[in-house]
């Protein structure tokens, strides 16, 4: 899939679904470079490029890369990029991770006392927004074109874009705007069981439409990918609806487990473990693609942000001691680590003079500890809390990636892989759903774990899968993935004194939050322009 296509089409300009459309919209465009929808929409190879630019919306920014023409405007190219601010969202405000900037509005994600003006929250629900506005609009300019079938699966795929759009609606912000076409008048407001419900509805409708699995391109969405975000949603049902679907999470879990995706094994650097290359500089073609079911693509050349992989790689190298070329990149940004909490889910193989681990057989625990304090004293200062090693911008013989100034960042987001699903799966079953195996569940987590210790000596049995083990299992695979704030809401930790973590609540040693911060309040610029909407409770 082209990784980066100059296209603007004009209607569907930042998010004007979720605020309102006004005719200036309704323009030709000054630049000869760009295209009207007429245009874009003549051929199928033409709407095969509009539909690369509502995959690259998620990736990147606007239209030239890495800034200077943003899609959406009065916001930081790179600090509104897709992936950078669901960090920010999901992990930042966890015990995950911190930031070391002071920028306003972001230390409130770790102190969990970001407001309705909050300007990244705000940035998620536009950068949202836009997608929803962009695949609206391709849907309804492509259903005009003959009845072909390649035009019918870009819809399909369409389709699948929109519905993950609003699953992180749902899951961030709960009762939102749902409309499936561009419109001039203000929309009302869903409830949280509507905007499931729609989700639902539409990857149950387009699993048979989209490519079969693994058949597509890479980079592009197919059959499994849906039923990977259907289980995803069921297991979070009981918090979005109030109704359980841990049946449905096992159902659609399954179909993943037994598609054409796999974990990755392959051990290209021999360093004893496949789970580093899934965060490598060529983790499209390193083995870790068959374990990618949908992933965002990044070129250190022709796919360039300040969010992204280059966020991710940039921010997690600072301090006296980390050397940047070790990272395929021309220097760090020392802004993010980990809290303890984080690094007391592995077991210590071996700890420093003062007790403090340092080695750890698990090799998921990719922790940078020398020069670095375990403990978070001052979130200002890079050398508290351990440097996170998880991302890199080199390959697995260790070249960095394409781009000659090693500033941007080669290196592919996994947004959903084979391993989320084994857990899952997991968890659904340890919560009681139908149609599941305690042992392949087991078997299921004995699969990451043997990837990651290299040998069965981190294998556990039937007593040991508890909800519990399941939480921490899930920190340990996929942290710095996106998951770690839903997780904690649906196991009632991410509020409550049940959990705590350094600087949960602005407390050093953690406290509780009041419980309406378990989703995000709608930004109050929303508000002002539609009075439909009702802010969430406790904001």
């Amino acid at each position: 899939m082209t990784k980066y296509i100059k296209i603007t089409i004009l209607s569907v300009v930042s998010s004007i679904l979720f605020l309102a459309c006004t005719k200036d919209l309704d323009q030709t465009p000054i630049n000869k470079d760009s295209f009207t929808e007429l245009e874009v929409f003549k051929t199928k190879t033409e709407a095969k490029g509009a539909l690369a630019k509502i995959y690259a919306a998620l990736a990147l920014t606007g239209q030239q890369g890495p800034a200077g023409d943003g899609d959406i405007q009065n916001f930081d190219e790179g600090f509104s990029q897709f992936t950078r601010l669901q960090f920010t969202m999901q992990e930042a405000s966890t015990d995950h991770a911190v930031f070391g900037w002071g920028d306003q509005g972001l230390p409130d994600f770790h102190a969990m006392n970001w407001t309705s003006s909050n300007m990244f929250s705000e940035g998620m629900y536009y950068r949202l927004a836009q997608e929803v506005s962009f695949t609206n609009s391709f849907i309804t300019n492509a259903e005009k074109l003959a009845d072909d079938e390649d035009i019918q699966l870009y819809i399909a795929e369409a389709r699948f874009l929109r519905a993950y759009a609003y699953y992180n609606l749902l899951d961030l912000y709960a009762n939102i705007p749902l409309a499936t076409k561009v419109q001039t008048t203000l929309p009302e407001a869903s409830n949280r069981t509507e905007v499931f419900n729609f989700v639902e509805s539409e990857l149950i409708a387009i699993e048979s439409l989209l490519a079969t699995s693994k058949s597509n391109e890479y980079g592009r969405v197919d059959e499994t990918a849906a039923h990977a975000l259907l289980s995803r949603l069921y297991l979070n049902a009981e918090v979005y609806t109030g109704t359980a679907r841990y049946d449905d999470c096992i159902t659609y879990a399954s179909k993943v487990i037994n598609s054409a995706y796999i974990i990755n094994t392959n051990d290209g650097n021999n360093s004893g473990s496949a789970y580093d290359e899934l965060f490598l500089a060529d983790n499209n073609t390193n083995g870790a693609q068959n374990e990618f079911i949908y992933a965002m693509n990044f070129d250190g050349n022709h796919s360039q942000t300040w969010g992204g992989s280059t966020f991710l790689v940039h921010a997690s190298v600072g301090g006296k001691i980390m050397n940047p070329s070790d990272f395929g990149i021309d220097g760090g940004w020392a802004g993010l680590r980990t809290t303890k909490a984080l690094v007391s889910k592995f077991t210590a193989t071996d700890n420093d003079t003062d007790g403090n681990p340092i080695k750890w057989a698990d090799k998921r625990a990719m922790f940078h500890v020398e020069g670095q304090n375990i403990d978070i004293t001052d979130i200002g200062t890079f050398e508290d809390g351990y440097a996170v090693t998880k991302f890199k911008n080199i390959d697995i013989n260790g070249n960095p990636g394409v781009d000659p100034a090693k500033q941007m960042v080669d290196t592919d987001i996994p947004v959903i892989r084979v391993a989320e699903i084994y857990l899952n799966y997991a968890e659904a079953v340890a919560r009681g759903g139908a149609g599941g195996s305690e042992a392949e569940a087991v078997g299921l987590i004995n699969q990451l774990r043997e990837r990651a210790f290299g040998n069965a000596n981190g294998n556990i049995d039937a007593d040991e899968l508890t909800l519990d083990f399941i939480l921490d299992e899930r920190s340990r695979e996929l942290y710095w993935e996106g998951f770690r704030r839903t997780d904690l809401v649906r196991y009632g930790q991410f509020t409550t004194a049940d959990y705590l973590w350094p600087f949960k609540g602005n407390a050093i040693n953690g406290t509780s939050v009041g419980n309406h911060r378990n989703v995000f309040p709608i930004p109050a610029n929303v508000l002002l322009v539609n009075p439909n909407l009702t802010q969430n409770s406790g904001y």
